[in-house]
């Protein structure tokens, strides 16, 4: 059975992260994985990438040449790719 603990932390100025609970039993073995909020800045950087890359997206799609691609085309090349990739 898998139970899990949330526990908030503060790292550490040599980056490591100490997590002391009566419940966590010596010898015990766990799985960690480490949520990182994140920065007001960071947040604002990203969105303004998602929102570059969103109107790359657009101006790509309205290419000529993305008009006269079908599905079919696009399924043949994903299968292609799949199939090389498991080389």
């Amino acid at each position: 059975m898998l139970t899990a603990y949330r526990k908030k932390v503060t790292v550490r100025p040599d980056g490591s992260i100490e997590i002391l609970d009566s419940l966590l039993k010596p010898g015990t073995e766990a799985e960690v994985i480490v949520l990182v909020e994140s920065e007001p800045e960071n947040t604002q950087a990203v969105q303004t990438r998602v929102n570059e890359w969103n109107a790359l997206f657009k101006e790509t799609q309205a290419l000529p040449q993305a008009q006269t691609i079908t599905e079919e085309e696009i399924a043949a090349e994903i299968a292609a790719y799949r199939a090389e990739k498991k080389r």
